[in-house]
């Protein structure tokens, strides 16, 4: 039986940026409209007037201070407050597949691959662009792969259920190098016009190449052991489907895009992650004081400082729990991936860490690393 390893991991980030300021000036200038468009029926109690959105309520709320996204304008236009992307037709790669081909040419470079080499791709993301055929396909043809490939969506958890995914097939003899990847245009299930979430969500793909450690480069990260976790909840929802999308665009329609609540969220996801990684833990013979640095999902700042300290034992430093959220804010499957792709590069051989998601569903994973060589 093949052991598995993570050799590389890669990043592509869209070249356009907004900050908090020029989404709190766009936003508050769409409530501006909303109340003046409907004075009357708000003065009649009919409608309940919008309210200003802030820098500070935003930072405070999340520690999000910007956020990359694939179409600037559109979000900004307080005539659309949504992304505009254009269609592509059938014969062009889809938008979705580009930027993960973007994301995993970087990682095959890192590992020394070429795309001959992989034998299984997965497009593990929470913000599908279709239902099929599978994006994961469409990447396995643009890197010119010959084996298989399928898409897999356990929301913001779908990275660390992929790694397994992929590690389990390397243990099982069914691939020797596998291609896990996770472009997220978040911003495209994001109500741009609600003041408490306005804010959440930004875009980018990732990609990790797991190998069997036999074909794999010498500077790979040992995966020490691996565990998934699905509880059911309502408390973070995206009703958008073919069943039950209502008007196509889904404008009007808040329960199409991204719902939660958040306070619900925060009190039953933090001590179920911490109590599923110490668990782990546990299982692996491992302490606290064996992890060098925990590359947790990047959703919130306040529930990552809570798990972090219950893990640890004490508040963890940026050097502990690194956090991407601030520039990149919450990008689903691909927070934790940026964070271990951005703050690793400093392990020596020995040195352990955590790559920790959670999410909707609720779901959580964890995968326990150790640097090799």
């Amino acid at each position: 039986m093949s052991r598995p390893v993570i050799s590389a991991t890669g990043l592509f980030t869209p070249p356009n940026a907004i900050s908090n300021a020029e989404l709190v000036q766009s936003f508050n200038s769409w409530v501006d409209k909303y109340n003046a468009e409907n004075a009357g029926d708000i003065a009649a109690g009919v409608k309940q007037p919008k309210a200003h959105s802030s820098v500070e309520f935003i930072e405070k709320a999340s520690g999000i201070k910007a956020r990359y996204v694939v179409d600037k304008e559109g979000v900004l236009d307080i005539n659309r407050m949504t992304p505009n992307i254009a269609e592509r037709p059938n014969d062009q790669i889809s938008v979705l597949a580009e930027i993960a081909v973007n994301a995993a040419k970087q990682a095959l470079e890192r590992a020394g691959k070429d795309g001959s080499q992989v034998d299984a791709v997965i497009c593990a993301a929470s913000n599908m662009q279709r239902a099929y055929p599978a994006m994961a396909i469409e990447v396995q043809q643009a890197i010119g792969s010959q084996g298989f490939a399928f898409d897999m969506n356990v929301a913001c958890s779908s990275a660390t259920f992929g790694i397994q995914t992929g590690a389990d097939f390397v243990r099982a003899g069914h691939a020797k190098t596998v291609l896990m990847v996770n472009p997220e245009i978040c911003s495209g299930h994001l109500n741009f016009t609600d003041r408490d979430s306005h804010f959440i969500f930004g875009d980018v793909a990732t990609a990790v190449l797991i190998e069997a450690e036999e074909v794999a480069q010498k500077d790979h990260w040992n995966i020490l052991g691996t565990h998934l976790k699905t509880q059911f909840s309502n408390n973070i929802r995206n009703n958008f489907g073919f069943l039950n999308r209502g008007d196509p665009s889904g404008v009007g329609k808040t329960d199409k895009l991204f719902v939660q609540e958040g306070r619900k969220v925060f009190k039953e996801v933090v001590p179920m992650v911490a109590g599923m990684i110490q668990s782990e833990m546990d299982r692996l013979g491992l302490k606290a004081t064996d992890l060098k640095r925990l590359w947790l999902h990047q959703a919130n700042t306040g529930m990552n400082r809570l798990i972090a300290e219950r893990v640890l034992g004490h508040e963890a430093t940026e050097d502990e729990s690194p956090t991407v959220l601030d520039t990149y804010a919450n990008t689903s499957s691909a927070g934790s991936i940026i964070a271990f792709h951005k703050h690793s590069g400093d392990f020596k051989a020995g040195d352990k860490g955590l790559i920790c998601s959670f999410g909707a569903g609720y779901s959580a994973g964890t995968v326990f690393v150790e640097k090799a060589h």
